[in-house]
């Protein structure tokens, strides 16, 4: 998904006329994305003068260490709570089960649409 560096946009509104589903909206003097629209075409990528709009991946090792804080953060809390190490240890343990249900369902995903992308 892309997303705007607030401190890098101007508000020149050149990728609001761009957008071809119309989810980019001025919010004051910036550009501001409303996702639930996008249709992740990267026009707006495109067309920006500024290189403001970026894409997910420069945000990859933001999302990878919040998800490893969250985790974290809730190991100890169960361990805290119950006053047993193995708690903490054990809700660890499900945190990673279900990142790796995730990781299943997403590849499972990829293929399905990879196998779309090669009958169009």
């Amino acid at each position: 998904m892309p997303w705007i560096d607030k401190e890098l946009c101007t508000g020149c509104g050149i990728c609001i006329d761009e957008c071809p589903v119309d989810t980019i909206v001025l919010v004051g003097d910036e550009a501001e994305i409303e996702m639930d629209g996008c249709i992740r075409c990267a026009i707006c990528h495109d067309v920006c003068p500024l290189d403001a709009i970026k894409h997910d991946s420069e945000k990859v090792d933001e999302w990878i260490e919040e998800k490893v804080r969250g985790a974290v953060r809730n190991r100890e809390l169960c361990e805290k709570l119950s006053g047993n190490p193995r708690d903490g240890k054990d809700s660890l343990e499900r945190t990673i089960k279900s990142y790796k249900r995730d990781v299943f369902i997403l590849q499972k995903a990829i293929e399905k649409l990879e196998d779309l992308f090669k009958t169009l």
